[in-house]
């Protein structure tokens, strides 16, 4: 006969930290109904040792299985404000920072802590520098561009960079269609454009026109 707990066809053997809470429900309500602990196994899907160490941790009030956690709350908490002071420092300066204030904790526990937070520890990519092959490319670009002058040439020469939307191949082919002169571009070449120059003349200026004007303003008495 199959009871209505078997019905559910709970067979997977599974460890005690893995228990679901329908098997705990299982084998909390058979053990008030007085089954044993050998029928509980089979109608909750379990091994017998999983039902007896559930029985004995509720007995002993212990809720929680693993190791008890090596850091206070107070020490998180203080983990927490160093990461909030400065969200670029990496983890081991983290780490370095933590323990001289006299946590005891793992480079693996700092780690485990700054997630449990909600922050994710990132690594800066290094720029690549320009390997001898591209050098000399540049260098060749330049000196061909060298007497090019852009109020000369700048209404027959279309400028734009190696951007992938730039070099697709429908890209070239509307510009070639309309007989749009490109100019040719070296690999990791520099940024010709004028207005970005331009930009950083004016980003240099409001700076200086904010400072000045912050500096003749009196104090307030």
């Amino acid at each position: 006969m199959v009871s209505q707990f078997g019905s559910l066809g709970y067979t997977i053997m599974r460890k005690t930290a893995d228990l679901t809470v329908v098997q705990k429900t299982i084998i909390d309500t058979l053990l008030k109904e007085g089954k044993t602990q050998t029928f509980i196994a089979k109608e909750a899907g379990c091994s017998q040792s999983a039902v007896s160490k559930h029985v004995n941790r509720k007995l002993s009030g212990r809720k929680n299985c693993g190791r008890k956690r090596c850091t206070t709350n107070r020490e998180n908490h203080s983990l927490e404000r160093l990461v909030k002071q400065n969200q670029f420092k990496n983890l081991g300066e983290l780490h370095k920072e933590w323990t001289e204030a006299g946590v005891k904790a793992s480079r693996a526990t700092t780690h485990r802590r700054v997630k449990e937070f909600g922050y994710s520890c990132r690594i800066h990519l290094v720029k690549p520098l320009l390997n001898h092959r591209q050098r000399q490319r540049r260098l060749t670009w330049a000196k061909e561009k060298k007497k090019w002058t852009l109020f000369k040439d700048a209404d027959f020469i279309f400028q734009q960079d190696l951007a992938p939307a730039h070099t697709a191949k429908s890209t070239k082919s509307w510009l070639n269609d309309h007989g749009v002169d490109v100019l040719d571009w070296s690999a990791n070449s520099p940024d010709l454009n004028t207005i970005e120059n331009l930009w950083g003349i004016v980003k240099r200026k409001m700076k200086a026109t904010v400072k000045e004007t912050w500096a003749s303003i009196p104090p307030q008495q």
